[in-house]
């Protein structure tokens, strides 16, 4: 569905990311763990058009995404959940699901999405009124997460979905993101927490300074000891 291949992306003369390649097959939750700085981060904006890369290739289902501009990337169907949530804080619950939906002239299908989101996520039907900026975190990253559903994509980009949040709520943010695969919806999952990731992901990239160290199922990267040693606290 993904294919990410060879990326060169630079910030100035800092070399970001280098010869980066992943793939993501439809379907699937594909995880991408490493250290703050590594470029998780900048893998997930180069893929969703906000950076562009010097070189190499991004394809979405053979087509080729480096030269299109971000909105129109929401248009095919990748959406993006950014790190720090990035809700409208001074726009209500309900507008800010509103503009997740802005690319969508189906009407009745978004009135449909936007009862599923409510049923997922009661917490933002009780709060629609209310300034996003007055919600908890863990109501912010709901928003977040629903406002891209509102896009109706087929390829959803988490950044950090659990940074900030109290145990209780990773747990559940976690259940949702495995819900919404369950849905249909592919998912790839960048995240700090790589005991949590691991045990939802069929398939995992370790990125160590702008490249790929370590790739294999999420099974089998759990049990790298190299993996355990960085990462897992083993």
């Amino acid at each position: 569905m993904l294919e990410v291949q060879e990326i060169d992306v630079y910030y100035g003369a800092i070399h970001a990311l280098k010869k980066l390649s992943i793939s993501v097959e439809e379907g699937s939750i594909v995880t991408l763990i490493g250290a703050n700085g590594a470029g998780k981060t900048t893998t997930l904006k180069t893929i969703s058009g906000l950076l562009r890369p010097r070189s190499g290739s991004i394809k979405f289902k053979n087509q080729e995404l480096t030269n299109v501009p971000p909105e129109k990337i929401v248009g095919l169907g990748i959406c993006h959940v950014p790190e720090g949530r990035r809700v409208f804080p001074s726009m209500t619950v309900m507008e800010n699901l509103e503009m997740g939906a802005y690319l969508r002239k189906d009407k009745k299908q978004i009135a449909k999405d936007l009862e599923t989101v409510f049923a997922r996520f009661p917490r933002l039907k009780e709060r629609q009124k209310q300034l996003a900026g007055t919600l908890s975190g863990g109501e912010q990253q709901m928003l977040a997460i629903g406002r891209a559903l509102m896009a109706n994509p087929q390829l959803l980009l988490m950044d950090e979905p659990s940074m900030g949040l109290a145990p209780l709520l990773v747990k559940e943010i976690f259940e949702i993101i495995k819900d919404i695969n369950a849905r249909g919806t592919t998912i790839l999952l960048v995240e700090q927490n790589a005991n949590m990731a691991l045990s939802i992901a069929d398939k995992a990239y370790v990125i160590e300074t702008g490249e790929i160290v370590l790739q294999g199922t999420a099974q089998e990267l759990m049990n790298s000891e190299q993996v355990k040693k960085a990462y897992l606290g083993g």
